[in-house]
């Protein structure tokens, strides 16, 4: 029996998982099932809630009454940081790559409605020195007689990813209630903390499935470092030891397009499709990205081996909005 920390209770769990009969249909491939991780709330929607659930579980522990995190100026992270932070009387500082618009909209205008503080840095700086300005701020709260605790882009931290060692445990108990076996489990990659802790559960439940990652950004050297990473950190909190060999680490690099946050037509066309055969609908940043590459490997015959696979929506529903104008009906 593995042992693994305590969480703080605010997502709405199990999440359903469903086929995507048409879709399915339509490629002629493995039959697709889709984790409604969406549905983990409304403030609090999205993969990012079962991260946190144990970070906050580890802050408050500390004694903490500020939480302080990081992410883009749509981060569906931030959002739902402020969203727990609110529910639970804490304070949010949320630090965004970036400048101060000059309207609110999507998951920023969230922000400011949850009462989170929001501090701009540019773009350099962020990819610098993001964690060193997080921890002066903490500095800043620790001056004032508060105590601050300081969660990582995407909460993709060795406590965070915990998340989704328990996530892989209930898809384990839902495919003994559907009677279906998963030969693969598809995530987007963003930050590399998802993904973590599905292959650190694959690794030590065990189960047999492929845990395969499409990163949404970067490529797929940086993410085999971030999701070792992150790995190494959660075996601090096990008491047992953990290795994860490097090649167990599968990720499916080419899909990023123009870049993080960027979209292309035929991204954007594969989530008007989903919407339109299924109604699911994805996000321009994570999701949509991840299943536009999961449908083109189908197509390419990567996946002709196996039956069933289980995509994992991980939310962003309100990240969808700010990028309108960039669809075409």
């Amino acid at each position: 029996m593995i042992t693994i920390p305590e969480r703080i209770i605010l997502a709405n769990l199990p999440t359903k998982i469903e086929k995507l009969e048409r879709i399915s249909a339509q490629l002629q491939g493995p039959s697709i099932y889709i984790k409604r991780d969406d549905q983990t709330g409304t403030e609090l929607s999205g993969n990012k809630i079962r991260k946190l659930e144990y970070c906050i579980r580890e802050a408050i522990d500390q004694g903490c009454d500020t939480l302080i995190t990081c992410g883009g100026i749509q981060s569906n992270h931030c959002r739902a940081t402020a969203a727990a932070a609110a529910k639970l009387g804490l304070k949010a500082i949320v630090v965004l790559r970036g400048h101060d618009p000059d309207t609110y909209e999507g998951n920023l205008l969230l922000d400011h409605l949850l009462g989170a503080e929001v501090r701009w840095i540019s773009s350099e700086d962020y990819r610098d020195h993001r964690m060193d300005i997080m921890h002066t701020i903490a500095d800043e709260v620790s001056a004032k007689g508060q105590q601050a605790y300081v969660i990582p882009e995407g909460a993709s931290s060795g406590i965070g990813a915990f998340g989704y060692f328990s996530a892989l445990q209930e898809i384990v108990q839902q495919e003994q209630e559907l009677g279906i076996s998963f030969d693969a489990v598809i995530v987007a990659v963003g930050s590399g903390g998802t993904h973590g802790g599905l292959l650190l559960a694959q690794q030590l439940l065990p189960t047999s499935h492929r845990i395969i990652g499409i990163n949404v950004c970067d490529d797929e050297d940086y993410f085999i470092k971030a999701i070792t990473t992150v790995i190494e950190e959660s075996a601090h909190y096990l008491d047992q030891s953990v290795t994860i060999p490097t090649e167990a680490i599968e990720i499916i690099d080419g899909y990023v397009g123009k870049g993080y946050a960027q979209s292309q037509p035929q991204e954007l066309q594969c989530i008007k499709d989903l919407a339109s055969l299924e109604g699911v609908i994805l996000d321009p940043v994570y999701t949509g990205k991840a299943f536009y590459g999961l449908v083109e490997e189908i197509r390419k015959g990567t996946f002709q081996d196996l039956q069933n696979i289980l995509f994992i929506h991980t939310g962003g529903l309100y990240g969808l909005f700010p990028h309108s104008a960039s669809f075409e009906f």
